[in-house]
């Protein structure tokens, strides 16, 4: 406690008060605009830190980091297009609210989330960080392979309305994930001579095609006039929504921290869990999809609590959970600090005045969350004429920036014109969002674990962690299959006896 105290007498000093409220301002900014993301944020911006203090330098980067996790979620729902990639799963539900007139609950539930899930995040890394990293180390990939299988049982819960489609749209997914290099023998698959495809499709230019173009697409089809968009207000839910929306949120919170503390992760996969296990729990799943709010607080509140267990490993093991941990790590390095477990020794004044200047830093981003949701729900009051050009072009420049190639642009293209296609069919995107997300995870964890085991796929069962996390994954898939069999059942006796 006398730590944190004297970390937040450094984090109220107004130069790093100043650096706070310039990263997190930057990170909503970056949030906002699609394609860019905390990654691409944090990297391009951090030669500016060179000739900062450590202190000021990190407190500002941190920002950036966390703040781009509030900016997503703006145009993920007023808009429909996902300002960094865990913001896609905030699109399944955040803009049908809008759409029903409830974009400033949608807002409002997001940002209250957002602030809980990183406060109590932070919360964790203060006291409770080093015991549980070293619980993660125990993570091996047969654990990280059961754990991108747990994820893959939402795909059923995003099948649509016909399970044929949706299968169609996972299966297009899990190949996509194939491209590239082998992870085992090193073979370039589906490629086609092509250098750009060495690497496989970058998650960027795919979300933003599938999701921002298509919507785009979709809407210039229907008229070139904008509908004047219902008015912001009523930020907070409902009297009867209050309960499962804060169960959602405190369920979200435990969730992306726990997931935070695991090598390899990113902050798409806390929300596509959090959104799974809301669906799982709701008394009706068919509302998801269709404007349920806890299908945006569970989400908003699991990708921002993983900013702070992702910190976790690298403070107390310098081991970097995530690209943008990556690049946090590599600023602690170019200041002269060693992330690990001496840094709470060596540098405690550093390292609890970050950690005070997160919590400062998610009280600045509630305040400019809230009171301006009418602000930033002025943006679908721009004429579709003059904003599809403005999207295009901040989309095309978001492409373009991942690395620095016109192919990503194209990629982009491309897939925006797959996801009209497919929604013009009815084949369901976000199945093909999940498994490209995971596939590519679980691949290379489970060609590790097949390695360690020569072979043998049934020894992951032995595993008490694994095993228990495949196993409740089969038991999930089962029951899912069941009620959807039910539920089919029930749907057909009702039509015949009208």
């Amino acid at each position: 406690m006398e730590y944190l105290l004297s970390g937040f007498e450094t984090a109220f000093s107004w130069w790093n008060l100043l650096y706070c409220f310039i990263g997190v301002t930057i990170g909503m900014l970056v949030g906002v605009l699609p394609g860019l993301g905390p990654t691409t944020g944090t990297a391009v911006l951090l030669p500016l830190t060179f000739g900062m203090e450590p202190i000021s330098a990190i407190i500002m980067l941190s920002g950036i980091y966390y703040g781009a996790m509030y900016g997503g979620t703006i145009t993920s729902v007023l808009i429909n297009t996902p300002g960094e990639a865990a913001s896609v799963i905030t699109c399944l539900d955040g803009h049908p609210l809008a759409k029903q007139g409830r974009a400033g609950t949608a807002l409002g539930v997001a940002g209250i989330g957002s602030f809980i899930g990183g406060t109590l995040s932070i919360i964790g890394l203060a006291l409770i960080g080093p015991p549980i990293a070293r619980l993660a180390l125990q993570f091996g990939p047969p654990e990280f392979f059961a754990l991108m299988i747990l994820g893959m049982t939402m795909v059923i819960g995003l099948m649509g309305k016909s399970v044929i489609r949706g299968m169609i749209a996972a299966v297009i997914g899990l190949n996509l994930a194939l491209i590239g290099l082998d992870p085992v023998t090193g073979v370039v698959r589906f490629s086609f001579d092509r250098m750009e495809l060495m690497n496989g499709f970058d998650f960027v230019p795919l979300a933003m095609g599938l999701f921002g173009i298509s919507e785009i697409l979709i809407s210039a089809e229907k008229n070139l006039k904008a509908e004047k968009p219902p008015k912001v207000k009523g930020l907070l839910p409902r009297r009867e929504e209050w309960k499962p929306t804060i169960a959602a949120i405190l369920r979200g919170s435990g969730l992306g921290f726990i997931i935070g503390l695991l090598p390899g992760t990113n902050s798409v996969i806390p929300a596509i869990l959090s959104y799974s296990l809301e669906q799982k729990l709701a008394k009706d799943p068919s509302r998801f999809g269709k404007g349920a709010i806890e299908g945006v607080a569970g989400p908003e509140t699991a990708n921002n609590s993983y900013c702070g267990g992702a910190l976790i490993p690298l403070f107390t093991l310098g081991i970097p959970s995530s690209p943008v941990i990556a690049v946090l790590l590599g600023a602690f390095i170019m200041h002269g600090l060693t992330p690990g477990p001496q840094l709470f020794q060596k540098n405690p004044d550093f390292v609890w005045a970050v950690i005070a200047s997160m919590f400062i830093g998610n009280f600045i981003l509630l305040i400019m969350n809230l009171p301006m949701a009418g602000f930033w729900a002025k943006i679908t009051m721009i004429p579709f004429k003059l904003l599809f050009p403005i999207i295009l072009a901040v989309a095309a420049v978001g492409a373009y920036s991942v690395s620095n190639s016109l192919f990503d642009v194209g990629v982009m293209v491309a897939f925006g014109i797959v996801g009209y296609i497919f929604k013009k069919v009815d084949i369901p995107l976000a199945p093909i969002v999940l498994t490209f997300v995971l596939g590519k995870l679980m691949e290379d964890a489970l060609m590790q674990s097949l390695t360690i085991y020569k072979g043998d796929f049934f020894a992951l069962f032995t595993r008490p962690l694994s095993g228990t996390l495949l196993i409740l994954s089969i038991v999930i898939m089962i029951l899912s299959i069941l009620a959807g069999f039910k539920k089919k059942k029930e749907a057909l006796s009702s039509d015949i006896e009208m």
